[in-house]
């Protein structure tokens, strides 16, 4: 590895700022490494870099940015092994996720390689005799690509690999919390990418982050991560009329109508719940159970959390592992504290705990009952592994419970009925509605939220098309005087 210098214009530099930042293993809370804080001088160095490598990326031509792309994906498969073993490390997830993580990774750059030799614009019928109009998509110019902590590696490359194939180049600055892994992968980035196509510096929110959205030359701002965070990028944005993709939290639904499986319901609810330890955009953060079924519901989801194994994620049996960081353990614990004092039942589990004597950032798989249809598991985001499980008598009204929220990233649903599926579908306002198979990604369906879940999309053509904008061409291949032109004496004669 390429210690903790940052990656620019194709070289690892030293940074300017002498400060650094702690990076703890989650599952210990043992300092493993250290990043630097970059400031204002690391940050123009990259942009410059970055702005100085735009113009002749643009005009690569498509097949030969493919090629790249390929190699790149090639490259970062070649390297599962120790991106896959640090991104468990420094995130605290189980192995085997850190493991499909990079094989999305570089699916993702395959995926792009292919849309760059083969997307470019359209042509367009015209309004008149002997012209020819068509569009040609250029490159916004210079992105500043932020990720967040929960996937690192995974929502670097939703940015970075449309962001390449359309022509821009990219400033990624990697989380704080955990940057080592987007460290390893900018190795893969050496002797393929043309120095400055992609730079990866480190440091925190408020002193990177915030010179890098503030920077004149920065022309679009992809970020992932809490709606307050996305405000304020918006506002900056707003200011300087910059571009911005955003994909912010949520508090998903996941309605269990009483025609489900209820083992197959019970074992996707639990996973859509829990992995990652909870840290997930798209988890499933309120659980809607018909009334029906909802005792033998929660007796078995209540069997089956409590089998399910917590503690170092890199053993192979662990299925969950810590959150982040201390602060988001004190974090979790004081909402759910919060939801047992509206009536929240805590069935199972709802303590910070030390499994196989690690003191990391543990919470315990958490099932939370007889909750209320507008209380905080609700209404606020829980990023952790707590089930919230609310009953509804009727189909109207839990979709109407499930519209009820400021958000809007994602939905799922168990059922049989075609007519239910398509009801909800219709009336549940979110970017991505998962029928009977909670969470499923696919590269080539647009991600991103509604609502105050953010604006833009991921994936999919419109992903390409968020760091890409049309120009329309017009042309007429004979030269000639227009009737409609002045004088207009001309025109009025013929009344």
């Amino acid at each position: 590895m390429s210690g903790k210098n940052i990656f620019i214009q194709g070289k690892w530099v030293k940074p300017h700022s002498e400060k650094t930042l702690e990076v703890l293993n989650p599952a210990t809370g043992e300092v493993i490494a250290h990043c630097f804080d970059c400031d204002t001088i690391d940050v123009n160095n990259a942009v410059m870099s970055a702005k100085k490598a735009q113009k002749s990326w643009w005009k690569v031509p498509g097949v030969e940015k493919a090629k790249i792309m390929r190699e790149i994906a090639a490259k970062i498969r070649s390297r599962e092994h120790d991106l896959s073993r640090t991104l468990s490390l420094e995130c605290g997830k189980p192995l085997c996720e850190a493991v499909d993580c990079v094989d999305w990774v570089a699916a993702c750059f395959e995926y792009y390689g292919e849309y760059a030799r083969s997307s470019y614009g359209n042509s367009i019928p015209p309004v008149a005799p002997h012209q020819i109009n068509f569009t040609i998509n250029e490159p916004l110019g210079v992105v500043a690509a932020i990720v967040p902590f929960n996937f690192p590696l995974l929502l670097m490359s939703w940015k970075v690999a449309p962001a390449i194939a359309a022509g821009n180049t990219v400033v990624l600055k990697a989380p704080h919390q955990n940057p080592l892994s987007n460290l390893i992968l900018a190795e893969c980035y050496e002797g393929l990418l043309p120095p400055g196509v992609v730079n990866v510096i480190t440091g925190g929110g408020q002193t990177t982050g915030e010179a890098l959205i503030q920077h004149p030359d920065i022309d679009l701002i992809a970020f992932t991560g809490s709606c307050n965070v996305g405000r304020h990028i918006a506002a900056v944005a707003g200011a300087q009329l910059k571009k911005v993709n955003l994909e912010l939290g949520s508090v998903d639904p996941f309605i269990v109508f009483d025609d489900a499986d209820i083992e197959v319901a019970i074992r996707g609810v639990a996973w859509a719940r829990l992995l990652n330890a909870g840290q997930v955009c798209t988890s499933s953060k309120r659980i809607y159970v018909d009334k029906k079924i909802a005792p033998e519901f929660i007796r078995r989801i209540h069997e089956f959390v409590k089998t399910i194994k917590v503690g170092d994620p890199m053993k192979s049996d662990t299925d969950m592992g810590p959150v982040i960081s201390k602060e988001a353990l004190l974090t979790i614990e004081k909402q759910v504290k919060e939801a047992v004092s509206q009536g929240a039942k805590v069935l199972y589990g709802g303590k910070i705990f030390n499994p196989q004597g690690l003191k990391g950032f543990f919470f315990e798989p958490t099932i939370l009952v007889d909750v209320k249809h507008g209380d905080l598991p609700t209404r606020e985001e829980i990023f952790g592994p707590v089930i919230s499980i609310t009953t509804f008598e009727t189909a109207d009204e839990a979709i109407e419970m499930a519209n009820d929220s400021k958000y809007g990233l994602g939905a799922c649903i168990y059922t049989k009925s075609l007519e239910i599926s398509m009801k909800a579908m219709e009336n549940i306002k979110a970017g991505t509605f998962w029928i009977n198979d909670p969470l499923s990604d696919n590269d080539a369906a647009p991600f991103g939220g509604m609502r105050w879940s953010g604006m833009g999309r991921e994936l999919g053509e419109e992903g390409l098309n968020a760091y890409r904008e049309p120009k329309h061409v017009h042309l007429d291949y004979i030269m000639e005087t227009k009737s409609y032109w002045f004088p207009y004496t001309n025109r009025n004669s013929h009344k």
